[in-house]
């Protein structure tokens, strides 16, 4: 994981030492770090139609033999051999990208370790980011000595839900854990925006957005051919 951080560290230093501006270069960096993801993003994507597309099917096999399991999961696996469904397809991307999400959480949470190398440098680098005086910083106000999230831990909580709810199977039965995640993820971002330095919260929206325009845009393919 830290050698990942370096990685990434150096990645966005060098975005830095480019632009000039440390608040552009978190956005330029989380643009660069989705597209070099964006062949596992399409997999587990692709897997997720393919999923939610026999997904109907599956819910009548379950019904039909809930009372014996053996069977169910035998006419299941034929559901997945019959349309050429991998159901750990959309797991692996994840696998995958865990370690790397981890990576740029620490390299964005600790600036002064993996990006710029001292204190002084990062204090020359940190000019802030509109409203924000320095991304070190939580982006919160204070209200009788009481944390109160602000703009960015509330765009982060918006941007999550949205971008979970493109994702979410549409029709059919919900998965009552599915859904109780889509609810309680933006609340948990909200809540760790209170202690997230502005910087991590400055890369978690602008990932939300990327991957919201790009959901909006793979999506159109399929309704496409609902359409016809």
């Amino acid at each position: 994981m830290s050698q990942l951080s370096y990685l990434f560290g150096s990645l966005l230093e060098l975005i830095y030492n480019v632009i000039g501006d440390y608040a552009i270069s978190i956005i330029v960096f989380t643009v660069v770090v989705k597209l070099l993801l964006l062949p596992l993003t399409l997999t587990q994507t692709k897997s997720m139609k393919s999923m939610q597309l026999i997904q109907p099917k599956m819910d009548e096999i379950k019904k039909k033999y809930q009372n014996d399991p053996d069977k169910q999961n035998q006419k299941i696996m034929e559901l997945y051999k019959e349309h050429k469904v991998n159901p750990l397809a959309g797991c692996l991307p994840l696998l995958i990208q865990f370690p790397i999400i981890i990576g740029l959480f620490n390299a964005l949470r600790e600036p002064v370790k993996y990006v710029f190398g001292t204190e002084a440098a990062y204090k020359i680098a940190d000019t802030g980011f509109l409203w924000v005086n320095n991304l070190a910083s939580p982006d919160v106000i204070l209200l009788g000595g009481i944390s109160i999230p602000f703009i960015l831990p509330i765009l982060a909580a918006i941007t999550t839900y949205i971008q979970s709810a493109m994702m979410s199977p549409k029709g059919g039965k919900k998965d009552p854990t599915q859904t109780m995640m889509l609810y309680m993820f933006p609340i948990m971002m909200l809540f760790w925006g209170i202690s997230f330095p502005a910087g991590l919260l400055l890369y978690w929206v602008a990932g939300n957005i990327f991957q919201i325009v790009q959901q909006y845009i793979l999506s159109k393919p399929s309704k496409a051919k609902e359409a016809s």
